[in-house]
């Protein structure tokens, strides 16, 4: 069974073993409106947990998406090469951005749940 964390960046983490796919949430990308470019920049490489993966780019602004737990990134989601709005409309399922190794799983004990991310975004507003 997966379970999903959250980072204070904005970054969703579905963990099954000692895989990760990690996205933008729901509220990231209400803050950067619509997205129309998406780029990874680690693609097979070894990563630090808050190293920057990719890219994306909206109307408003460019933003780096970080990795939320140290391991190696392997996969980059291609639906995004051609149909970067993806991650406006589907962010948490069909527009997830990359997948990676967690090497670091006591990493993840500093990430949020997702009642605790609610909480932390209310605070924002």
């Amino acid at each position: 069974m997966s379970k999903i964390y959250f980072s204070k960046e904005h970054e969703w983490i579905e963990v099954e073993g000692d895989l990760g796919t990690v996205g933008i949430t729901l509220y990231a990308q209400e803050q950067l409106g619509d997205i129309v470019f998406a780029e990874v920049t680690k693609l097979k490489e070894k990563v630090l947990r808050n190293d920057d993966v990719a890219v994306v780019e909206s109307v408003k602004a460019a933003s780096d998406i970080f990795a939320p737990v140290s391991g190696t990134v392997i996969e980059w989601n291609d639906l995004l090469d051609d149909a970067p709005e993806t991650l406006n409309s589907d962010p948490t399922k069909s527009g997830w951005v990359f997948k990676m190794t967690i090497d670091a799983p006591e990493e993840l004990q500093e990430l949020m749940d997702e009642a605790a991310y609610n909480k932390f975004i209310e605070e924002l507003k």
